[in-house]
Order: C-alpha cells, then structure tokens, then sequence
C-alpha cells in the first residue's frame, strides 16, 4: 500500500517535463469520451442518512425534488488516463425554480478552511457523493476514491468539498454560479475546476466518474420547503439537459440528455 501524501493545489502550468510527455501523448489521442446520466429524485430527509425521502417529491410536475448526475470519463491521452477537467457547465430544463434563499449558507471561511462538518444543517445541499480517479505516486499512477458534497454558499452558488483518505489524502474546494441560459434550457450551472497535485512536478490527478444528488430540503409547520421544484410542464420526449465539459488537453465535450417525464 502507498503511504498517503497530503494534496497540493497546483499551479496553472505544468513542468516542463510534463508539457513534453503530455504534448507528444495527446498528439495522438482522441478527446476524452464522456458519458452522462441524470435523472429526477426524492429528497432525502436527512443527507446524512439518504435513504429515507419527502413524501410527493421526486419526478412529479412541479414538485420538489432532487437531481441524481453520474458522469464517466475514459481515455488514455494524459499518463494513462482521461485529461484533467477544468470546468463543468450543466443546464437544467427550462421551468426549474432554484430557491437558494430560503436556506442558510455555509461561511466562506469554514468552506476555505475544508471544516466543512460545521456547516450549518440547511447549508447542506446533497448527501455524500462519490468521485473516481487516478493520481500520481512518482512514477506510478494509482486509482483514488473520494467523497464529493455540495453546500449552498454566498451569492446564490454550489460550493463543492471532496476529499479522498487512501492512497492520497486529498482536498479540494471548488464553487460553481447560476446563471440563465436560452430555451429549452432554465439554470447554468458553471463550475471550475482546480487542477490537483499529490506530488510535486507528477503529473496532475484526472477524474474517471463522477456522481453525486443535488437537492435539499426542510419543513417549516407542515409545508415542505425545497431547493429545486420540477417544472409544471414537460416537453415531448422528455426534460432536456446538458452537459458541457473542459479539459486541460485543451477538448471540449457536450453531451445532451433527456430525463423522462413524469408518468401520469
């Protein structure tokens, strides 16, 4: 077993090395392939114990619910593995209304200080999510499993913690903004994404899956307060969404998807 190293936030250039490996490699690779899957859930009571949900919420036209994503990412163009992705950009249906104010948010200064167990109970806006992917251990690449969840910060945005305990000890911050993008679509979520080092001048840790539930939700006497509410009509074929992601390589990939509409 490799002996766990503490992350290090990278800077935005690579060494001259790696610029060298890393040219030549992705001369003769294909972009990344992605996947993308999302569908319409629950909420769960308590984040902290998922399994239990709000009655009448989930894929209901215009109920409360929460939004299950799970991404995958291959290829072999950066060390072995996919290239390092450096945003994310999601779009929601047209007719989803967020409702970030009526829940607490977490103090930028316990998010910046990875303490994020003292997050207020309604800053919590998803249950621990799961993140693949590789890291570096000298010349070695190795997997890494880490834990990604979402909390509701200043200004309206998603702030994003994962951590990973074996064989890395990572942690890594990342906050994303809404803003509204044309029909079909409603919300943009745009999220960057920092580039990570487990040891110096290795090459930078790479995301192979993503997947993690968004959504939140409270009551206050016996109405049921939520973060996200389904739109009150779907369109034929289905909710549309989208995906678009960035990579260090310089790729770009979109991937659309369609989540079905509510049974009647």
């Amino acid at each position: 077993m490799h002996r766990a190293h503490r992350l290090r936030r990278a800077p935005f250039a690579l060494t001259a090395a790696a610029i060298a490996v890393f040219a030549f490699t992705s001369a003769a690779q294909a972009a990344p392939e992605v996947t993308v899957k999302a569908k319409i859930v629950p909420i769960p009571v308590n984040p902290n114990a998922p399994k239990k949900t709000y009655p009448k919420t989930g894929n209901l036209l215009g109920a409360p619910a929460a939004l299950e994503t799970q991404m995958t990412i291959k290829g072999n163009e950066y060390f072995g593995g996919p290239s390092p992705i450096t945003s994310v950009v999601a779009y929601l249906p047209h007719g989803t209304k967020l409702n970030p104010k009526a829940f607490s948010i977490c103090p930028s200064s316990i998010l910046n200080s990875h303490e994020v167990q003292n997050c207020p109970k309604k800053s919590i806006a998803s249950p621990l999510g799961e993140v693949r992917g590789m890291v570096s251990f000298g010349s070695s690449r190795v997997f890494e499993k880490a834990t990604v969840q979402a909390f509701f910060s200043a200004g309206g945005k998603l702030s994003f913690f994962a951590e990973g305990r074996e064989p890395a000890l990572i942690e890594v911050l990342t906050s994303g903004g809404f803003s509204t993008a044309p029909k079909p679509f409603g919300p943009k979520l745009s999220v960057a994404v920092p580039l990570v080092l487990t040891v110096p001048e290795a090459p930078y840790a790479t995301e192979t899956a993503i997947k993690i539930k968004i959504g939140a939700a409270y009551k206050k006497g016996k109405k049921l307060i939520s973060y996200g509410t389904v739109p009150k009509t779907c369109p034929k074929g289905g909710f549309p969404g989208k995906v678009e992601m960035k990579f260090l390589s310089g790729d770009s990939v979109t991937r659309t998807v369609k989540v079905p509409c509510p049974k009647k």
